[in-house]
């Protein structure tokens, strides 16, 4: 059975079968002696003659930087609720965190003829922004804000704020670990929120450039996202600064880490030393004391990019759109307040 076959048994011609088939204009009648004769033989147009027609492959390039993060996992799972029931299928490129291939990757997506890409963003560059334009794709930034392209983030700056103002409720000594300032979301607005924080609560011992300077050399430091990173900063932070009563730390997995130097050298969390983290995830959870955190919608930051990327194709539009999703602090066992 073919487009021909179901136009003459219908009574009808072949370009108004393709029409029926493409949901160009059909009048209701000739719409329904065709849909009659598609029930009854059963017909299935082809997959690869209506991408042809259509010039779509239904195909989505998500490009992650970690594929064994539980924040990630829970993007992708929000992603692919939303292109399984539009009948999109997902290619998924892990990076590493490296960020020269994310744009291997968007190339590679490129040519293998995605309808649009999702990039799960870490630290966007120049020649980020120059391959994103040659490409001449619909791209959506997840995790990043970016002034270019349509975007879903968090709202780093305010979640780590009040955080730190709940760490400085309880003690007098804050220092920060975290990631670099390249990566905008997790590592400057991040320490920014800490930072001014700090300068709010605790501004009157830190009144001239040199203090500042002096508090961020002794008590801020900086790694990657990891467990190493956490006990190695906690180790340097605690040598350099004894005093340090409370440790802000940029992700969950880094607080566990910290967690893990403070335990296995005697010092209680929280009466000692009050520790935080952002993500709310499962490690945090079970960690031998339970974290404060800050809770992310990842899995609805998820399905947001998904249905604002959909909308880009369907509607074959580029209007930029941008939405800063909520947060939610979750006081557990790490903090005194």
């Amino acid at each position: 059975m073919n487009i021909n076959e179901i136009a003459k048994i219908a009574g009808v011609s072949r370009a108004t079968v393709s029409r029926y088939l493409n949901d160009g204009y059909v009048s209701e009648e000739k719409r329904l002696q065709i849909k009659k004769v598609i029930d009854e033989t059963g017909y299935k147009p082809s997959a690869q003659a209506r991408q042809l027609r259509s010039k779509k492959t239904r195909m989505i390039g998500v490009i992650l930087p970690k594929i064994n993060s539980e924040s990630v996992s829970r993007m992708v799972a929000g992603i692919s609720i939303v292109l399984n029931q539009a009948g999109y299928q997902l290619l998924l490129g892990n990076t590493d965190n490296d960020e020269k291939q994310e744009i291997k990757y968007m190339k590679l997506f490129k040519a293998n003829q995605v309808d649009g890409i999702i990039l799960i963003g870490t630290i966007l560059t120049r020649e980020h922004y120059k391959v994103m334009k040659e490409i001449n794709l619909p791209i959506v930034v997840l995790g990043q804000r970016s002034e270019e392209y349509s975007c879903v983030y968090h709202d780093d700056y305010n979640a780590s704020k009040e955080l730190t103002k709940c760490l400085l409720a309880g003690g007098k000594h804050p220092a920060f670990i975290g990631v670099t300032e390249r990566d905008i979301a997790a590592g400057q607005n991040r320490y920014n929120g800490f930072i001014d924080a700090v300068m709010e609560d605790y501004g009157d011992n830190l009144s001239s450039p040199a203090d500042i300077e002096k508090f961020k050399k002794d008590n801020v430091r900086t790694g990657a996202f990891s467990y190493n990173t956490g006990y190695d900063m906690t180790k340097e932070l605690m040598e350099c600064n004894p005093d340090i009563d409370s440790i802000f730390c940029a992700t969950d997995s880094i607080a566990v880490g910290s967690l893990m130097y403070l335990k296995e050298h005697g010092i209680n969390v929280p009466k000692q030393v009050q520790l935080t983290g952002i993500g709310d995830t499962m490690m945090g959870k079970v960690a031998a004391v339970s974290l404060t955190t800050a809770h992310y919608y990842y899995k609805t930051s998820g399905t947001e990019a998904s249905n604002m990327l959909l909308s880009m194709i369907e509607n074959e539009d580029d209007v930029r759109r941008e939405v800063k999703m909520g947060y939610k602090i979750i006081k557990n066992e790490s903090t005194l307040s």
